[in-house]
């Protein structure tokens, strides 16, 4: 399927609405301008569109294949990887100390975006070695990051995410992959993973693996947990550890990315961080995997707009209710039906507003880790910390919905596998359940970003809304949207009450619950952007002659957000507000 990425789009975000050059100066990035931030998208989208999207649909036709422990990615996969390291996109992130660029999470979300739309697959042997990298340069001793991070940073070597056993998998508890101090410092590591993205592959030199692991003294549960390090090829010696890929998983979709069983059989590994701290240096990895993954979410439904758009223009079948409107031809674009527009639009609208949301959190998480003070950088935190479930899981949601919808303009030949619109269905799937399912995603938001702070990082998100909706009252046009999202700002607050109050008294409510609240909460906080949108389009609209379309269609979509998808929290917060104890007390012989 073709891909073209929505470069217009990411500009107006970044430089129109976002002040993306003031965000780098505060970041103290003050060489990086307008400029060269427009020309580093342009050449992603080249590389995404030219390169990788052509390898789309061979990925999965082909699939990744296992051959004597030895992965082979389909074919084009090693040439486009080498490319990929060779421009330098592998090192967009890195510590410049280690070889990388440090270019802020803010511009490297729409490269990511595009990647996402274009290859799902291929960007998933690339994605997790960024998060190596930052838990390595957060957690590692300075001997794991000399001799590790710069080949992690270039590319030249990837890394992979090692937590899940057949019978642990949310919960860690349960792992019994073990590690044994060895008399050289290092450990032996024994055990079974699943699911392992990247876990074997042709396109590096070496495969970094971080793995969670029980030391034999360690207490039980999550507290016993430790984070090693276990390369597949020992540096020092060049010999190979001793592990091995034993299957490759056998998937609905994203099947040009191997997915693989990895056994541990007494490997040599490396301490990351201190002992029995392991989840929490695996969390600095996991945070970026779920941010990731929203994105994952994101490219998807971008690339299953993109496609039912351009379709609805050529498709023709049948005439306009309200009349012929196009006589030269033998029946109307179905683009002028209007259930056809409600399915564009509510794509439409879902990508585009949750595209804003993406940079925000990316904004937040630039300034986590670069802020001038420590006050902001803890502001930021919060905020990151808060929007990142949101970002994963409402994300991921959006994305199934959208690109079913994609399927449904396309009708009978959205089912066929030569159109690409089925595939983007298939492979977008896993978003939902990997890196903590969106019903994990949704009880994190409201246990440990809402309760445990007792609402303070809402309060904060809330009351910033507020202030852009009072800017935007003074504009008549969009007065009203303002109005109506302060309405559902003050039900927001309630429901995080109510959400409260029932944990307290009924904590079986908070699982039932959780989803349907992240829900509300995601839906409001497009409203939010779209509100922004449609603001910065009426101030720029006298001056940019060129982008009338652009604007006006910005400030349409506004209108299309708040009447046809934000009444859709009418319908959650009756949930919120229904009987918590029904579900709970359904007797299990009834099932």
């Amino acid at each position: 399927m073709e891909y073209q990425a929505p470069l217009k789009d990411f500009q107006f975000l970044l430089h129109t609405l976002l002040n993306f050059e003031q965000h780098c100066e505060a970041l103290g990035l003050t060489e990086l301008n307008k400029d060269l931030a427009d020309a580093i998208l342009e050449e992603g989208a080249r590389y995404a569109s030219e390169v990788i999207a052509p390898l789309n649909s061979v990925g999965d036709e082909q699939g990744a294949t296992l051959n004597g422990g030895k992965v082979a990615t389909p074919k084009g996969f090693v040439e486009a990887y080498r490319a990929y390291c060779e421009a330098g996109w592998a090192a967009m992130t890195g510590p410049e100390a280690f070889g990388g660029q440090g270019l802020p999470a803010l511009l490297a979300t729409p490269f990511h975006e595009m990647l996402m739309s274009a290859n799902l697959a291929f960007r998933i042997y690339s994605g997790l070695t960024e998060g190596v990298v930052l838990a390595l340069n957060t957690h590692a001793s300075e001997t794991l990051k000399q001799t590790y991070l710069a080949k992690l940073v270039s590319g030249q070597w990837a890394g992979t995410m090692c937590l899940t056993e057949p019978h642990a998998g949310t919960d860690l508890a349960l792992l019994r992959t073990s590690a044994k101090p060895c008399a050289d410092n290092s450990y032996s590591i024994n055990g079974t993973k699943i699911f392992i993205s990247g876990g074997e592959q042709d396109l590096t030199e070496n495969i970094i693996h971080l793995v969670l692991a029980r030391l034999s003294d360690a207490p039980a549960g999550i507290k016993g947990i430790s984070l090693f390090l276990v390369p597949k090829i020992l540096p020092d010696s060049q010999a190979e550890n001793a592990l091995s890929c034993g299957a490759l998983e056998h998937k609905m979709g994203i099947k040009g990315a191997a997915t693989c069983v990895i056994n541990f059989d007494g490997a040599k590994g490396y301490l990351v961080g201190q002992a029995n701290q392991g989840l929490a240096c695996m969390f600095t990895m996991m945070n970026d995997a779920r941010f990731q993954v929203g994105l994952q979410g994101l490219g998807i439904a971008a690339q299953s707009y993109q496609g039912a758009l351009r379709y609805a223009r050529d498709r023709l079948q049948c005439r306009s209710l309200s009349g012929t409107k196009n006589p030269e031809l033998a029946a109307d674009p179905i683009i002028m039906h209007g259930d056809v527009r409600r399915m564009l639009l509510t794509q439409k609208t879902l990508v585009e507003g949750s595209r804003l949301l993406g940079l925000k959190a990316a904004m937040a998480l630039d300034l986590e880790h670069r802020g001038a003070s420590q006050a902001i950088r803890q502001q930021a935190s919060a905020r990151a910390a808060l929007l990142i479930p949101i970002v994963k899981g409402f994300f991921t949601d959006m994305s199934m919905e959208v690109s079913n919808l994609g399927v449904q303009v396309y009708g009978g030949h959205g089912y066929i596998r030569e159109w690409g619109m089925e595939q983007l269905v298939r492979d977008g799937r896993i978003t939902q359940l990997y890196e903590g399912t969106n019903g994990i995603q949704a009880q994190d938001l409201v246990k440990r970003k809402i309760l445990a702070d007792k609402g303070l990082a809402l309060s904060a998100l809330i009351n910033d809304i507020r202030q852009d909706c009072a800017q935007s009252q003074a504009n008549e046009k969009i007065a009203p949207l303002a109005s109506a999202l302060l309405h559902w700002l003050n039900r927001w607050q309630e429901m995080a009450s109510l959400m409260h109050d029932n944990n307290l008294n009924n904590p079986d409510s908070l699982s039932l619950n959780a989803c349907d609240f992240l829900h509300f909460s995601s839906y409001i906080l497009l409203a939010w952007c779209w509100l922004q949108q449609a603001q910065a389009a009426y101030e720029n609209l006298p001056h940019f002659d060129a982008d009338q379309d652009f604007l006006q269609a910005k400030i349409q979509c506004a209108h299309v957000y708040f009447e046809r998808i934000l009444p859709r929290c009418i319908s959650l917060m009756q949930i919120l507000l229904g009987n918590t104890r029904t579900i709970p007390s359904f007797q299990l012989d009834h099932f």
